[in-house]
Parts: structure tokens; sequence; C-alpha cells
């Protein structure tokens, strides 16, 4: 089957964001919408409506969606507005109204408004008011002149026959509140911030994707929910083109910067207009805040400014709303400090700072904060902290970033020394607080050279953890030729280990091929250890077991002097060794016995690749016994780990979010043996929803003509999909052509898989004497394998070749591989061997009920499907009528999305094409839905069609 080249996730292409304007319902409004169409559609209801809320929370919108509900009753609309400056020209506002509700020019209110005669003003006003049933909206009326606005707090609404009703917008708390409070009747309503889960809605909305945990965190963390904010921050990333859409899902790197806002944002606009010396504070106080109340200090002394001065300037920022008091808890009147009510002001305001005066201010920062420490009491357990709402790993980051802002301001041995400490205090940074930037600033501090290339060292490695292999095989190779002399052969052997690594997670397979090679070495004059242990990683990256183990057999002497030396080496045999199916050494290291002798990043790594080569094996149990024993918790997996571990839990939701991010920004590598696990378990997810297209193009886009390691785990899952397509002879070729290059590296794990695959579609094609001379290889592979996964692929491979000639044994196969695989607490790998056993009859066909849920927990949408066929057709009550019709519509309308002809689909649901077109003209009678465009249009934008959920 031939597909078109498009995105390699999604089956209609698309990978940098846009954002897309706000239209229909708002998102996190609907109750003040509700309220506020409520009181004007009540004849008692109130004459004017005061809509607050503070800069960025959507009011104009708000008032907006008010309007259009309104004219959709057929109630007449006029609108007003109000910009900066109005409030310098007496009676502008009023004038506005007259002209607006007459719906002309009014000569005569032209004249009293210019002469500033505030009783004929009223006058006409009021005659204007009473002369049409209407509604006017009057928004940002915080700019509006003060005599307009009490002009229209005295005017008597209740005598005015035709109804007419004011809504009108402020920001904060508004002086029009003031004015307007003696109006009989009149209401105020908040719009207060977003909540969480509708800040995320409405990223999802403004995207038309759905955030992922990252993006969606973010977003919350720099904007509070305020609509206005998460507006500014999504344009200006997705101008950025740093916001990718995979698969129908928005992400961001951790390490995307923070857009600074333009001059012409709202926000920058509202500090602008405070002036001098307003703007030097807020921007001092965007560095100095967390030091609390004596930032005021601090700030008059920086900058040649008086306290009273400062906290004058202070006060005007808290009113303008740019910043808030933090209070003394029962302490009126004592302030804590202040704090932008905005992270992504602060930000902006703290990069239109110029370098030399960050790095003062930064210094401040720090020589105050080092002056605590060095001041403090350490006996002293109440000793109160030095930063104001910081908690300690917060504390940790806004010191090391101030250090590395202050740069030489500040002595250079103790801020290098701190850098490295808050480095290694937060090791692995998974969330980006900044392990990265602080390593790099400390290598610029250190001006020793046998000081500066440990340094280096720990920048490479933080760099490889941030996943800048680029940067991390810089660095190590620039110091493995230039600075060998200065570090020891240890230091050395890791500096080679993180170059070949970086290497082959740069995807440079030229270079790591280069990297094999004993010249490429040898030119470099290394200790043995350095160089037999970056050659026998590049070899194994290369999947070349045999050149690796003979490599290390050799050179055992240099590399086994002690725990640190022996550590990688000993994990690359172990790992050659497991490939070619001799795993006794690799189980015996699971206990890691050198990890108290090796450092925290190499226990770190040890660990992680074990783990994940146990999930490549599918030994759950044993991963996760191998995590509590190390004391890791799941969370500080990387992305691979994650992974993996989700899929097997039958977690799949929360295992495509890692997956996108690692394939999209081609990071998908894993320490495990096979090095293309992840996009070929990512399209195993796909295929069982239904994404049919979407797994091939996930194995496509991943393939390397030329040096790189087999694709055989690939090779599996695309014959899967062209089975599932029907194309058994594709399906073949994919298989051999996998088991092929596993043989060319005498490969024996992960091969079970290739045989199993092949074994069930030769005893599918007749072709019985091929597939047992292919499950003769299975059964020794598992023999040698000796794991549960393998033993359980065996038995149900075995169950179909045995069930016409030996059926006794194929049913007590199934009856085995049922207990194996519950016994493995792996829910659709328990699911796959339940419905085996109960299609030959190994076991009661309740064992479809099972399954059944079991496909549910992972949302296996196609292998649900066919379980609920299998169940009707055995009889079987399937629960939830009208659920498993919508999954059944939800399933159609995903393959119809994936581009699948009727024909393809009738294949793939295993149904006549006549069954098919039935069930379209179904889905389309029942959803007004008119044409397989708008059911992918439906599908795409995760659209609730009218009764049909299609989240497919």
């Amino acid at each position: 089957m031939t597909l078109p080249s498009e995105d390699p996730w999604s089956a209609h292409g698309g990978t940098a964001a846009g954002v897309s304007p706000l239209s229909g319902h708002l998102v996190g409004r609907e109750r003040e919408l509700a309220d506020v169409h409520g009181w004007l559609g009540d004849t008692d209801g109130p004459h004017l409506v005061l809509v607050r809320g503070q800069r960025g929370a959507g009011r104009t919108v708000f008032l907006h969606a008010v309007a259009e509900r309104l004219r959709a009753d057929g109630v007449f609309v006029r609108a007003v507005g109000c910009v900066p400056g109005d409030d310098a020209r007496p009676f502008l506002l009023a004038l506005r109204l007259v002209t607006a509700l007459e719906e002309r020019r009014n000569a005569e209110a032209v004249r009293a408004a210019g002469r500033g005669d505030g009783t004929a003003m009223a006058a006409l006003l009021r005659t204007a008011l009473a002369r049409t049933a209407s509604v006017v909206v009057i928004d940002d009326v915080q700019h509006a002149d003060a005599d307009s606005l009490v002009l229209l707090g005295g005017i008597d609404f209740v005598g005015i026959p035709s109804g007419v009703r004011l809504v009108a917008s402020a920001v904060g708390r508004g002086h029009a509140s003031g004015h307007w409070r003696g109006v009989e009747g009149a209401r105020t309503i908040v719009l207060s911030r977003l909540t969480p889960n509708e800040t995320t809605a409405l990223v999802a909305r403004r995207l038309a994707a759905t955030p992922d945990t990252g993006l969606a965190r973010r977003v919350r963390d720099l904007t509070y929910g305020l609509p206005g904010a998460v507006d500014a921050l999504l344009t200006a990333w997705t101008r950025q083109g740093v916001i990718r859409v995979t698969d129908g899902h928005a992400f961001v790197g951790v390490r995307t910067p923070t857009p600074v806002l333009p001059d012409g944002d709202r926000y920058m606009r509202a500090l602008a207009a405070l002036g001098e010396p307003c703007r030097t504070v807020a921007g001092a106080l965007s560095i100095l805040w967390p030091l609390g109340a004596r930032a005021v200090e601090l700030i008059a002394a920086s900058a040649g400014l008086s306290a009273d001065e400062v906290r004058e300037a202070v006060r005007e920022l808290v009113d303008a709303e740019i910043i808030e008091g933090l209070a003394v808890p029962n302490a009126a009147e004592v302030q804590r400090g202040w704090v932008f009510g905005l992270p992504l002001v602060a930000h902006a305001v703290r990069e239109r700072l110029g370098p030399l005066e960050r790095s003062r201010l930064s210094a401040t920062a720090v020589e105050t904060l080092w002056a605590d420490a060095d001041g403090a009491d350490t006996s002293s357990r109440s000793q109160r902290p030095t930063t104001t709402h910081l908690d300690d790993v917060d504390a940790v980051a806004y010191l090391a970033d101030r250090i590395a802002e202050a740069g030489t301001l500040v002595e250079r041995d103790r801020a290098a020394g701190e850098l490295m400490a808050a480095a290694e205090r937060l090791h692995p940074d998974a969330e980006g607080m900044g392990m990265l930037r602080w390593c790099r600033a400390a290598g610029f501090l250190i001006e020793r050279p046998a000081d500066r290339v440990p340094a280096l060292q720990r920048y490479a490695v933080a760099a490889y953890f941030a996943g800048d292999f680029a940067t991390a095989r810089a660095i190590a190779e620039s110091i493995l030729r230039n600075r060998r002399d200065i570090l020891g052969p240890l230091e050395l052997q890791e500096i080679a280990t993180l170059l070949t690594a970086a290497t082959a997670d740069d995807l440079d397979w030229a270079a790591l091929s280069r990297l094999a090679t004993p010249r490429w070495w040898d030119e470099l004059r290394l200790p043995v250890p350095a160089t037999a242990t970056g050659r026998a990683l590049a070899l194994c990256l290369l999947a070349r077991w045999h050149e690796a183990l003979d490599l290390l057999a050799q050179t055992e002497p240099a590399w086994s002097t002690d725990a640190r030396a022996r550590a990688n080496p000993t994990c690359f045999r172990d790992a050659a060794e497991l490939a070619l199916g001799r795993p006794e050494r690799f189980r015996r290291s699971l206990a890691i016995p050198e990890a108290p002798h090796i450092g925290s990043d190499h226990a770190y790594t040890l660990t992680v690749t074990k783990f994940d080569e146990l999930l490549n094996g599918g030994d759950l149990q044993a991963a996760e016994a191998l995590l509590t024993a190390q004391g890791l918790p799941p969370e500080l997996l990387p992305r691979s780990g994650r992974f993996l571990r989700h899929h097997l839990r039958g977690e799949w939701d929360e295992a495509l979010e890692p997956s996108r991010w690692m394939l999209a920004n081609k990071q998908f590598h894993t320490p495990a043996v096979d090095k293309y696990l992840i996009p070929a378990r990512t399209a195993a997810i796909l295929l069982a929803r239904g994404r049919v297209t979407s797994a091939r193009r996930v194995i496509d886009s991943v393939r390397v003509p030329g040096e790189g390691p087999p694709e055989h785990s690939l090779d599996a899952a695309e014959a899967q999909v062209l089975r599932t397509l029907g194309d058994p002879a594709g399906a073949e070729r994919s298989l051999r052509r996998g088991l092929a290059a596993a043989d060319a590296h005498a490969q024996v794990a992960g091969t079970d898989e290739l045989c199993a695959s092949l074994t069930e579609l030769l005893v599918q094609e007749g072709r019985t004497a091929e597939a047992a001379t292919c499950l003769d290889r299975l059964e020794r592979v598992s023999a040698r394998m000796g794991t549960g996964r393998t033993r359980l692929t065996y038995l149900l491979a075995s169950a179909r070749l045995l069930r016409q000639d030996s059926p006794a044994i194929a049913e007590g196969n199934l009856r085995e591989a049922v207990e194996l695989a519950r016994s493995r607490s792996q829910p659709f790998e328990t699911a796959v061997a339940l419905v085996a056993a109960a299609d030959a009859g190994a076991g009661p066909p309740t064992l479809l009920r099972e399954a059944y849920d079991l496909f549910g927990q992972s949302g296996a949408a196609l292998e649900r499907f066919h379980t609920r066929a299998a169940m009707r057709a055995a009889g079987i009550t399937v629960p939830g009528r009208r659920q498993a019709t919508v999954e059944s519509e939800q399933l159609l309308a995903t393959l119809i999305a994936e581009g699948l002809t009727n024909r393809q689909i009738a294949t793939v649901l295993r149904l006549t094409e006549d069954a098919v077109a039935n069930r379209l003209s179904r889905l389309f009678a029942r959803t007004g839905l008119r044409s397989r465009t708008e059911v992918v249009t439906a599908v795409l934008t995760d659209y609730r069609a009218r009764g049909l959920t299609l989240d497919a």
C-alpha cells in the first residue's frame, strides 16, 4: 500500500501552530454570560450593568459576546468605546452616547459638550435614552471623562419609558463603580481569572489542538489564567514558530524561552503610561522582588532614588495592578514585599533591562543573600527564609540565576561553586529549571584550566540531559582533543562515553561509525579505558555485538580496575550478551551493587538504562521493582522510560504524550538494545486505536537508510499494519526483512515478535510446514531469553499452529498463556491472550467480556470492536448498547479521517463493503454530517458533532 508523504503523525499534515480567533461561546465565562443575558432580558432587571476585571480578563470579548447574544434575540444593540485620553475632554462619553443612540451627529450636543454645559448635556442624553428601546455597550469606561460618568450616575433610568440598558466594562475597581454606586438596581459582575482547566481549554481552542501537560502548565504559570495574557503568550510563541502541533496535540520544549511582550502590548503600555520612576522601580523589582520589603532600600541605593520615591512608585504600580502587595498575616498595613501580578509581565520587564543593569541588580541580590547566609545562626531552626514566597527549589533556582547574571561582579570562586551545587541539586532537571544555563555560567567564571575543564565536563553532561546533543558532542570532543592532560583516566572515560552517546542520540550514524573504528580514537592518544569504552559503546549502538564483546574482552584488564571504571564497560558487555541471547549477566546486574561508588549521575543513568531494557523485554514488574530498589520515583524517569512504563501499564493516553514530543523532536532513542522501540510501540498504540495510516507514517518517519542500527521492531510493527490492511505478502516481506537484519547482527533479543507474527501469518496462509520451522526458531528464542514475554509469545503462536493437529496441546498452551498473562498485569497483553483462548475454546466465552473491558482500559478501539463482534457471535450481551454504538461510530469516523477507502475500512473492520456503506449512511443520518470531509473535520478538531463524540 502506497501512502502519501506527509507529516509523520497527522493524516493531514501540519506541524506549526497558528492562533485561531475566538468565536462562539466564551471559555470559562458561560455562567457570567448567562447572568448578564438574564438580567438584560428581565423587564424588571437592572438598567446598568458594570463588567469589571483586571487587565486582560477578557472584558471586551465578553461585551462582544453579550451583544451578539442580544442581537440573536432581536435586541437593538449599539456599541460605544472609550480610549486613553478621553478623560481630558469633558462630556465626551455623553456626546458619543447621544450620537450612537440617535444614529446621527447632534449639533446641539456638540455645542453643549464644547462649552461644558452639564445641564444641557444631561437633558439631551436623557432625551436620546428615551427615544429607543436598546442596549448600549460601553467598553473601557475607565478611560471616560469624569463629567460624563457623574452625569450617567445621576440619571433616573426607571423613569425612562424606552427601557434602555447600559452595559459597561472597566479595568479593576475603576472609578466608574464609584460614580454609579447610586444608580438604582445597578449590578456589577467581576470576570475572575480562569481556572487551570479553563485555561487549558482556552489554549486548546486558540491553537485548535490539545496542549500537552508541559505547554498547559507553562501557560498557566506565566498567565495565571488571564485570557489576554494567554493570547499574548500564544501569539508570541506562534510567531516564533516554537509551538509544534503533532497528532492534534500542541507542545513546546521545556527550555523554549519565554517570549518578551512587545511595546504595544496592553501590559507594557500600562507600565509605560506611568512614566518614571515607576518604570525604573518596576525593572528593579523584576529582579529583586523575592527579597521582600527590603527591596525598597536596595532599589533606592541602586537607582539613586530616595526610599520615599521608591515607595510612592510602588504604590502607583500597585494601583495600576502591575504588582501586588504581599501582606504579613495578621498584621495590617505591614508588607512582606511585592510580586508582579503576572510572571509574563515580570519577564518582559526584566528582559528590557540592559545587560549591565541586570548584572548590577543581580549582584545586589547575590550579595544580599550571601550576607544572609553568612550571618544566619545555623543552630536556629526559626531562621526565616531570605526570599519571599519561594519554595526551596525555586529559591535555589533564583539564587543560581542571579549568580549567572551577576557574572564577574561577584566573587568568582564562590559563584562558580554555588552554580555547580545548584546544578547538582536539581539534576536531572527535567523541567528545565536552569541546570544547563548554570553550568555554562560556571564555566565562564572559572579561570584556572584545572578547574574549568571539570566545569565544562559538567556543562556537557547537562547539555546531554537537556537534549542539546550537538553542544554535548562539541564540548566532549574539544576536551578529549585539547584538554586531555588535565583530567584523569576516569573523567576521560566518562567524556568518551558521553561523546559517543550524544553522537548516537544526534542521529549522526556516519560519525558514530567513525567512532567505532580504532583509528579515530588512536588519534587522541587517550588512556585505554577511555578509548575502549567509547568505541565499545559505538559498536553496541550500531548493534555490532560480537565486535563490542571482543574489544571489551581484550581491554578488560585496563577498565576493570575499580567500580567507576567498570560501570560503563560492564553495562555495555551485559547489553551485548543480552542482545545475543545470553541474558544471565544482565539479570545479575539489576541489583546495581556499584551504585554507591559511581556517583549520582552514573547511578541514575545505569538505572534508567536497565529500566528501559526490562521494559523492552516486557518485564514491567521487574522494572518497577528496580525503581523501588534504587529509590527513583517514576516522575524522574526520562521520557523514554515514562512512555514505556505507561505503555505496558495500559495507560496509553499518558504514553502518547511523551511519545509525540520525542518523535517530533527526533529524540526517540532509548538506552535499551532496541533503538526503535518508541516509534514501534507508538505505532502499535495508534493501530489498536484505528489510526492505521498514522501508524504507518510514524514507522516511515524514523527509518534511516545506511549505517544505523537494525530496525527489526519497526519491521514487526509495519507487518502488523499491513496485515490489518489485508496485505499478507507485504507483511511477510517486512517480517523476513526484520529477521534478516537481526541475523546479520546475530541478534536474538526482540526477534520473538517477528517469529510469532510470521508463524501466525504462515498458518493463516495454510503454509504449515514453514510455520512449524518458524515456530521452532521462536521456541529457541524463548528458551534462550527466558522471559515471560517470550514464553507468552511462544504459547500464543504455537496454539495457532497446533489447533488443527494437536488441539489438546494447543488448549493447554492457551490456558498457560492466560495464567501467565494475568500474572504479568499488562492489560492489553492479557486481553490478547484472553481473546485467543476464547476463540480456540480453551476457556469460557466470558473471557471475551474480560478482554473487552481490558481493551477499553487502554482505549484499544479497533481490538474492542473485534471483541464486540466476537461477543455477539458467542451470544454474550455487550454492555452499554448506546456506548457501543458511539464507540463504533467513533472508530468509523477515525478510519475515514485516516484516509481509508470503504474497501480498506471493510478489511480493517472485517466487514463487507456493503456493511461499511450502511454504517456510513447511518452515521451521516444520525449526526447530520453530510460528507466524509465533514467527518474528517470533526475528528481532527475533536468536535462533538451533534451527539457524536469524536475523540478517537
